[in-house]
């Protein structure tokens, strides 16, 4: 049978949130047994009380509301605290656990060079050290989508949660260039963790609207980060100094406590429905990105020692092409594919989000530093945020082939972002700056909760584990076509080096906006593949079935004498 786009098998009663316990279950089926037929209802969010099969099981059930009465009633109470816990999880979890990744001590360099003792040979090393929170992520998100599988994934995601917090907390004691290296670690690892396992939870709660929303809070977040965080570390203050250098390593802590409150939430609540268990492929498709991931942020250390930005730009070339190829072939996995490209558009949404906000933002306070105009304007991030949002709310209701346009929509939006970014150009004027990442912000939002839909479990958290690779990626491309650009001429003042920032930026929007057209184009024959293979999987399965069929009773009966053929 076809895959169930929802991830579960209707016809067993594990499935309803009213479902017998444990030891009344029906076996699991085989690696190789499809979950079940498209189309039919989810239990969860329809309300369908049973399936046909669900007799067969004698022993008595746990008190329900009957089906008329839940109708008429709507939600019951656990129902209910379980839809608003999974509904604060989505909000505030990948906020918080993105928030880990930017990284401004280079606002505070100078004043934690003299606080720990460092010489400007050292100063390199810390700035290596405070970097550690994208690749700790890289490497903890693949191992914790496996582990909130196979685990309660409400549980996986308060130890990182409380994880993360424990980083935050820790980094005012930091006192050297090993502990400030630590305590990004935690962090980084504390977000890797939280993040699939939130994930996790909104799919155990079932609904598109969680989903979308999960989708548009990650996609506000990675719009956001950057900007919150330079706000929070200014360069300088009016009295001159640049305050405690170890803000940096700590931005924001509230963000982390909201999301230790909605998983301590969640974990009281009751009601969620029951996932499909683990098995042996899912596993080992969760786990496919974490070798190549391991090295590429290996890589990415290893080339702050010295690389040229030409090594660095042919190592995370190679990345990206390693990443879309990982994505091409998991999107016709049944388990770790799905029906509207996922994987690849969490490629896309890692590739083009975070590294094209984040360095307009750290572009956007040098202008606004040189201009003597204070802080840089933050409200064309927030309504790019708040258009991510909107955008992914949007595709809530949209049909099978309107979610898979809004796909193609918004990588289309992104490129009409990039093309107005190369029209108006870097300054600070606050208009300019909304029609360049609104665009943006919303084509992302747009195409990550619109590949969301009919996405089974496996399939998300695969796209997930590519999400922030991509991310790894786009930055050290942008960053080492910005260091090209300064090394031609070197600049010798502050207009000269923010110049050359500004012209490797351009170079990234070119590139950007290319890859943002291939990226498209890879989602639909994705998309289009999967579609093809799903439908002959299917017509040669109704050709058994009609065999099985025309089989006379005399076929039966030799079948049985003879088991094997013989």
């Amino acid at each position: 049978m076809p895959p169930d786009p929802h991830g579960i098998t209707p016809s067993s009663p594990s499935d309803r949130p009213d479902s017998p316990p444990p030891e009344f279950e029906r076996p699991e089926a085989s690696d190789d047994e499809a979950p079940g037929p498209p189309g039919l209802p989810d239990p969860a969010e329809e309300g369908v009380e049973g399936v046909e099969g669900a007799e067969a099981v004698t022993a008595p059930l746990p008190a329900a509301v009957p089906e008329t009465e839940r109708s008429e009633r709507g939600r019951s109470e656990p129902e209910r605290a379980a839809w608003a816990g999974a509904l604060l999880v989505a909000l505030l979890v990948p906020p918080a656990a993105v928030l880990a990744i930017p990284d401004a001590s280079l606002n505070v360099i100078a004043s934690a060079a003299q606080a720990l003792g460092l010489d400007a040979g050292q100063i390199p090393g810390l700035a290596r050290a405070t970097g550690l929170a994208l690749p700790a992520l890289v490497l903890c998100v693949p191992v914790a989508a496996v582990t909130a599988r196979r685990f309660p994934a409400r549980l996986v995601l308060l130890a990182g949660v409380a994880l993360l917090l424990a980083g935050l907390a820790a980094a005012r004691f930091a006192d050297s260039v090993a502990f400030a290296g630590t305590v990004r670690v935690a962090q980084g690892a504390g977000a890797g963790i939280a993040l699939p396992a939130s994930l996790v939870v909104v799919w155990e709660r079932g609904g598109r609207w969680l989903s979308a929303l999960w989708a548009g809070s990650l996609a506000a977040a990675l719009m956001a980060a950057m900007p919150l965080a330079l706000r929070a570390v200014p360069v300088t203050v009016t009295d001159g100094t640049q305050g405690d250098w170890r803000r940096a390593l700590a931005p924001y802590v509230w963000p982390a406590a909201l999301a230790g409150a909605a998983a301590l939430a969640c974990l009281v609540a009751r009601g969620r429905r029951r996932l499909p268990a683990l098995r042996h492929n899912e596993r080992g498709q969760l786990v496919l990105p974490l070798a190549p991931a391991a090295g590429f942020a290996f890589l990415a250390v290893a080339t702050t020692y010295g690389w040229s930005p030409g090594a660095r730009l042919v190592v995370a070339g190679a990345a990206g092409l390693a990443l879309l190829g990982l994505a091409l072939v998991g999107s016709r996995d049944a388990t770790a594919g799905s029906p509207l490209a996922c994987a690849v558009v969490m490629v896309s949404a890692g590739l083009l989000a975070y590294p094209l906000a984040s360095p307009l933002a750290g572009l956007v306070s040098a202008a606004a530093r040189a201009q003597e105009a204070g802080n840089a304007p933050f409200a064309p991030f927030a309504a790019a945020g708040a258009a991510a949002l909107l955008g992914a709310i949007a595709t809530v209701r949209l049909s099978r082939d309107g979610a898979r346009a809004a796909v193609l929509a918004g990588h289309g939006l992104i490129v009409v972002a990039v093309l107005l970014g190369l029209a108006v150009g870097v300054g600070t004027a606050p208009l300019p700056l909304t029609a360049l990442l609104v665009p943006l912000g919303a084509g992302v939002g747009v195409a990550l909760a619109a590949s969301f839909r009919d996405a089974n479990v496996g399939g998300a958290l695969f796209g997930l584990s590519l999400c922030f690779p991509a991310v790894l990626t786009g930055q050290m491309l942008v960053l080492s076509l910005q260091a090209a650009r300064l090394e031609l001429p070197p600049p010798v003042n502050e207009a000269q080096q923010l110049s050359g920032l500004t012209g490797g930026y351009r170079v990234w929007l070119v590139a950007a906006g290319v890859t943002a057209v291939l990226l498209a184009a890879a989602a639909r024959w994705a998309g289009n593949a999967r579609e093809t293979a799903g439908t002959a999987r299917g017509t040669a399965g109704a050709a058994r079935e009609a065999a099985e069929v025309r089989r006379t009773p005399a076929d039966l009966r030799a079948a049985v004498a003879d088991p094997g053929g013989r």
